[in-house]
């Protein structure tokens, strides 16, 4: 299970899941003080319901002031404190003289109790949290998120797009390079390797996909894009060599030389880190799943990131076809 209590990571996952967080709320049917649109509370409302003192949230807060803050903690100052005083002065007690006051939403409140260790509220709190985030996925999803990257709308284009950029690499394969069908295969998961640094059978073994499963079903459209451009650049690349050898064909020797000078061409360098920043980000968030080999490329998802493949726009590959009819058959004819 997850700690919550040291992974900054996973905190923000759950908090940038707007769908799981208002679970979360009707699930502890907690009100508060709303203000401006949104629940508020003092410290001390978060210390009775956490059973700790103030002075561990000020310890907190020293510690983590940042984090908190993005979250939704905030010190009311001026205007803005005196309306909210005006309105809930009364529920202040002694904080209704104070020149500034601390004052947390629902996230930020939340945001506390997934890192306080002394509370066994908190602790209970924690638990329930990830059940309730699997549970709001499971009701979207139906329990399985292999496909989930198809929910989103630009791989509709990609993998519409990939077959014709896939014919040209395997194409300039056979035309250009002196070897056996084993080729195809292997030049293949050389740009894999390239691009996210692991195999198709390595993939295959991460996500737990069947045989007869192809891998480029389960990938984000950043990915397909730059696997397509990979496979067209690096055709391109071969018929220059093809024919300025006087068309007599590469040796595998020679073409990993070539793959090896194209792959560290600086104009894939942005394309590549972005690449592995969504996949990696995207199937430890969404999947649960971590790629050893991108896990330095981890980062929270946003909350469009949670909306792109969760939210009402989100839908299944099978309902974008039947709304794009015209499109998909025009573009697999492309």
């Amino acid at each position: 299970m997850k700690d919550l209590t040291v992974s900054a990571i996973d905190r923000q996952n759950i908090l940038n899941n707007i769908d799981a967080v208002e679970d979360i709320q009707k699930y502890l049917g907690i009100g508060g003080m709303l203000f401006s649109g949104q629940y508020r509370y003092t410290k001390k409302q978060i210390a009775d319901f956490y059973v700790i003192d103030t002075s561990t949230i000020e310890r907190y807060l020293s510690q983590n002031e940042d984090e908190l803050k993005h979250n939704g903690y905030e010190v009311f100052k001026g205007k803005k404190l005196k309306e909210f005083k005006a309105e809930f002065g009364w529920l202040l007690e002694d904080g209704v003289k104070a020149p500034q006051l601390g004052i947390f939403n629902f996230r930020a409140f939340l945001n506390l109790g997934m890192m306080l260790s002394e509370s066994e509220k908190a602790k209970a709190l924690r638990s329930a949290m990830l059940d309730i985030v699997l549970d709001t996925v499971n009701k979207k999803l139906g329990g399985n998120t292999k496909y989930i990257n198809q929910r989103d709308d630009e791989f509709f284009f990609a993998i519409i797009k990939e077959p014709k950029y896939r014919k040209e690499f395997t194409g300039a394969l056979k035309d250009y390079l002196e070897m056996g069908n084993y080729k195809y295969a292997y030049y293949t998961d050389k740009i894999y390797e390239a691009i996210f640094g692991e195999k198709a059978k390595e993939y295959k073994q991460v996500l737990k996909l069947d045989n007869n499963e192809n891998v480029r079903d389960t990938m984000y459209s950043e990915v397909l894009n730059l696997i397509a451009s990979f496979e067209t650049g690096l055709a391109h690349k071969m018929k220059e060599e093809y024919l300025k050898k006087g068309r007599i064909k590469l040796t595998p020797t020679e073409l990993d030389l070539l793959f090896k000078r194209f792959s560290r061409d600086p104009l894939y360098k942005p394309l590549m880190e972005n690449a592995r920043t969504k996949m990696a980000s995207r199937d430890y968030g969404l999947r649960d799943i971590i790629h050893a080999s991108l896990e330095e490329y981890i980062q929270a998802l946003t909350v469009a990131d949670f909306e792109r493949f969760l939210g009402e726009k989100s839908k299944s590959m099978e309902k974008r076809i039947e709304e794009n009819i015209d499109i998909f058959k025009r573009l697999k004819n492309f």
